[in-house]
């Protein structure tokens, strides 16, 4: 039987002849793309389990350590808690210790400064001394001088020299010894008896001549006593248990103006 088809459609058979054959040139080369991207991902699962695998116990190892590092700081935090209130009161103590300190060095420092303006006023005094205690300070005023001295021993110093001038003014003391009367003579041996130290008389018993010393504006100076030698002699004398007890006529100075003569 024979079967007529409208011309439309055989006019298609040529194109759906085209695609089927396409379809089937087309068919291997998706079926293999379609392998590798299969066998790609099963090498990819096969990695990500392997790598599963292997992470698995590191991270129970990790997880431990983690835990035991968070039992050890809890452990170090209450080690700390208990140590810090256990040293609360050393810790205030040690701070009031530091106060302390802190004012002390400020106490010191002004000690220091007290002390330096002290030894400056002894050494400006020096020159006003008796010339017999002032020969005798020689060493610590020398030490006084000196610039890398520490606190402790300038305190010994000072002291040195304000003892040692206490007890000369409260004491009457008679030697001999060389005095430097004029700048233009020399120093002669003379008999000298010192009243503190507040004036003192020298004698020449060879020459009959006797001199009153005191402070003065300049320091330390000797004016003669032409009329006093015999005077001054006796005292001397009685002081050094060589005469009789007497009371002795010698002139005197208080201050600026003129005073009655002691006795002796």
């Amino acid at each position: 039987m024979n079967v007529s088809l409208p011309g439309s459609v055989r006019s298609l058979w040529p194109l759906a002849f085209a695609v089927a054959v396409s379809l089937r040139a087309a068919a291997p080369v998706a079926i293999d793309t379609l392998e590798k991207t299969a066998s790609d991902w099963v090498k990819v699962r096969a990695e990500t389990t392997r790598l599963e695998n292997e992470w698995s116990p590191q991270r129970q190892l990790l997880e431990s350590m983690v835990n035991g590092l968070g039992e050890r700081a809890a452990q170090l935090e209450e080690k700390r808690d208990y140590l810090k209130a256990k040293t609360a009161g050393d810790r205030e103590e040690l701070e009031n210790l530091r106060t302390a300190n802190l004012a002390s060095a400020d106490d010191l420092a002004a000690v220091e400064a007290g002390l330096r303006t002290l030894t400056a006023r002894l050494t400006q005094l020096r020159p006003a001394l008796p010339p017999r205690l002032s020969a005798a300070l020689e060493l610590s005023y020398q030490s006084l001088a000196g610039t890398g001295l520490g606190l402790g021993e300038r305190m010994q110093l000072t002291m040195t020299v304000l003892n040692r001038c206490t007890q000369f003014n409260r004491a009457i003391t008679c030697e001999e010894e060389l005095v430097q009367m004029d700048s233009d003579q020399p120093p002669r041996m003379l008999e000298v008896i010192y009243w503190g130290l507040s004036h003192a008389y020298a004698l020449d018993k060879s020459k009959g001549a006797a001199w009153f010393g005191s402070p003065g504006p300049q320091g330390w100076h000797w004016e003669p006593l032409p009329q006093a030698s015999s005077a001054v002699a006796r005292l001397i004398a009685v002081y050094q248990g060589n005469t009789e007890p007497e009371f002795v006529e010698v002139p005197a100075r208080l201050g600026s103006q003129a005073a009655e003569p002691p006795r002796n």
